[in-house]
């Protein structure tokens, strides 16, 4: 929310003091939890405090948090009757599909409507790695997938997190359309393998993960590049604002 100007409230520019206050002494602020704490000074802090916490509970950050909850939902669909009972892979697949879907939606909604919050900077990537790690080791664990495209997948997720981290103090480093390209793929790919297919079906889910560990491979040697350009220049930047300094 923003604050509104005298003038706008039907105010003028004369009912202002010379400190800059408005008419009735308490400064005018655009932020409505130090409105609170402006108009109410004993229980200003307090009720700041409660706005300022009720922002985590918006819209993007609920679906992150449904993400998760859907990770033990998700197992315990996946390996019900031992693992390899069609109509519990039905179950498993569609919450592997509701998981997909907000993962492609709390992003956006958070960017767009201005709801990006500290939790969900560390939430929304923990509960995309949850849920496909999830995945993928269940159909490994069933003898569905193997080893080694878990690894490689999981490796490669992880990997470059580490690597986002590292590099930060030079910049961010941008989601790539290769990267975006690699997380649909992977999405289907393992969707497909949660479902109990069969015949040119299956053959086909062979296929699609195949595209999906190359792109992972692919796009993860990219961001390693990336890191490294970038590392160059924060470097470099860092050495001629230094010797700018000294001179």
């Amino acid at each position: 929310m923003t604050g509104v100007p005298a003038s706008a409230s039907g105010g003028s520019s004369g009912a202002r003091g010379a400190t800059g206050q408005a008419v009735d002494g308490a400064p005018e602020v655009s932020d409505p939890a130090a409105a609170m704490e402006a108009r109410h000074p004993r229980g200003g802090k307090l009720a700041a405090a409660a706005v300022n916490q009720a922002s985590v509970w918006n819209v993007a950050n609920l679906l992150t948090m449904l993400r998760l909850l859907l990770v033990p939902g998700f197992v315990a669909l996946m390996l019900a009757d031992g693992g390899y009972d069609p109509a519990w892979r039905s179950f498993a697949w569609a919450a592997f599909a509701v998981a997909m879907i907000t993962d492609l939606f709390d992003g956006h909604l958070a960017r767009t409507y201005n709801l990006v919050t500290d939790f969900g900077k560390i939430a929304d990537p923990i509960a995309d790695k949850a849920i496909m790690g999830a995945a993928l080791i269940c159909l490994s664990s069933l003898g569905d997938l193997p080893w080694w495209v878990t690894i490689v997948i999981l490796g490669r997720e992880l990997g470059i997190t580490l690597l986002r981290f590292v590099v930060i103090r030079y910049g961010v480093i941008p989601a790539s359309r290769g990267g975006k390209l690699k997380t649909l793929t992977q999405g289907v790919a393992v969707g497909m393998y949660v479902l109990a297919l069969t015949g040119w079906l299956a053959t086909l889910r062979f296929w699609v993960m195949a595209a999906a560990v190359v792109l992972t491979v692919v796009t993860g040697l990219d961001y390693v590049r990336q890191a490294m350009v970038l590392r160059r220049r924060g470097i470099a930047e860092r050495a001629a604002a230094l010797e700018e300094r000294e001179a």
